[in-house]
């Protein structure tokens, strides 16, 4: 396939407080930037830091590669570099075709301009013909939802009117590398989807995209590939390695207590006839099972085993289910080799969770096994929903007999 982003070794430095208010701070400044021209690319100044440092991806046409990463962790600074709006202090970006971005809300929008005028000058920029823009000018304002609106200024709009008109120009365009940042957490959920489902068919007309979002689940169905970035890269490669890697660092969980009373040998997922796995993609309702295989150095009576489901976009409890251990039926005491199944169902709405397991000691209220990720799953729906439940919900019309149709 045709390589579209190439990002190698890009590092981007900025310089803190770069504010000049009088001659006096002018003129050192200017003669501080002298001796930096000189100074090597690679040397930090003073007052100077990286927001980017020795990254490198690509993509290919009709992939997608998301981004993630903690706020601060150079996430935008990298699709700024793509986009040309940044230069890199070292390494070299290359974007092969027509690109359309939205890497801000209503960045690139003039103001003072109406949103039928900013379509155009948009597209302009994109080096597009004007009859190519008003063949599609329909398509983008009803994308967008804006028909109203189109001939009041943007400055007028709101953020989720601006987020909306700009991806639907993005969008509709026809670009051959499409950078987003943040769409996905703007607007409301009916909007969101359309974008998701907008990327869906880009990636099958062999669009590539690059993604940048804090909606884990949209990233897991969306992204073969992804890089966790906090200025530098923390993790690379196949998506779901690279959020399992962002949760876990995320929630800065322990890792199990090393006092020999009970070893962890394992736990998974486990399904007739698959593979055994810590992360699932499962539709809202499905029955799951995790099997924690350990070993267990001396007796153990008063123990109890915790079981919770955290959403990893807020580490949001979802769910949090305890089981004391006479409740499973085993003997008064277990010792050596065991097992342990834990079954549920993933009755929540679309999103990435992230499951926590703990053995805690009763007597002592001390943990035999510290809370600690042991999988995560990316629970898909064919429909948006909020919150965090599945209720199943449905609605049904009906008409009393004789009411005649309206026409």
């Amino acid at each position: 396939m045709d390589l579209r982003v190439a990002f190698d070794s890009v590092s981007k430095k900025f310089r803190r407080g770069e504010r000049h208010d009088s001659l006096r701070d002018l003129v050192p400044a200017m003669a501080a930037a002298f001796l930096n021209r000189r100074r090597s690319s690679e040397t930090l100044g003073d007052q100077e830091f990286w927001a980017l440092r020795n990254v490198s991806f690509a993509v290919r046409a009709g992939e997608a590669l998301g981004i993630i990463g903690p706020n601060g962790a150079g996430k935008s600074t990298s699709l700024k570099v793509l986009t040309k709006l940044l230069r890199p202090t070292t390494g070299s970006c290359m974007v092969h075709g027509r690109v359309g971005a939205l890497i801000e809300v209503a960045a690139g929008f003039h103001p003072d301009l109406s949103g039928r005028e900013n379509i155009y000058l948009q597209g302009a920029i994109m080096g597009m013909k004007r009859a190519e823009i008003a063949q599609r000018f329909d398509d983008i304002v009803d994308f967008a939802g804006v028909n109203a609106f189109v001939d009041t200024p943007v400055k007028r709009y709101s953020s989720g009117m601006n987020a909306r008109l700009g991806f639907s120009i993005a969008a509709h365009l026809m670009p051959d590398v499409l950078i987003i940042d943040e769409v996905l957490s703007v607007g409301d959920m009916a909007f969101q989807q359309r974008c998701f489902d907008r990327m869906v068919e880009f990636k099958k007309q062999g669009i590539a995209i690059v993604l940048v979002s804090h909606n884990l689940q949209a990233v897991s169905r969306l992204c073969e590939t992804a890089v966790y970035l906090a200025s530098s890269v923390k993790a690379s490669g196949p998506t779901i390695d690279v959020l399992d890697a962002y949760v876990r660092d995320s929630n800065k969980l322990e890792p199990t207590v090393d006092d020999g009373a009970i070893e962890l040998r394992s736990i998974a997922f486990v399904s007739d006839g698959g593979p055994a796995t810590t992360h699932r993609d499962v539709a809202p309702g499905a029955a799951l099972k995790l099997r924690m295989e350990a070993r267990s150095a001396h007796p153990q009576d008063d123990v109890t085993f915790g079981f919770e489901i955290y959403r990893s976009t807020d580490q949001l409890l979802v769910y949090n289910g305890h089981v004391h251990r006479p409740e499973l039926g085993s003997p008064d005491d277990f010792n050596g080799e065991f097992h342990l199944d834990l079954a549920f169902r993933a009755n929540l709405v679309r999103g990435h969770y992230y499951i926590s397991f703990c053995i805690l000691h009763n007597p002592t209220q001390a943990y035999l096994v510290q809370p600690r990720q042991v999988g995560t799953l990316a629970v898909a729906e064919t429909r948006s929903r909020s919150g965090v439940a599945d209720v199943d919900f449905s609605a049904a019309l009906s008409l009393p007999v004789g009411t005649p149709a309206r026409r």
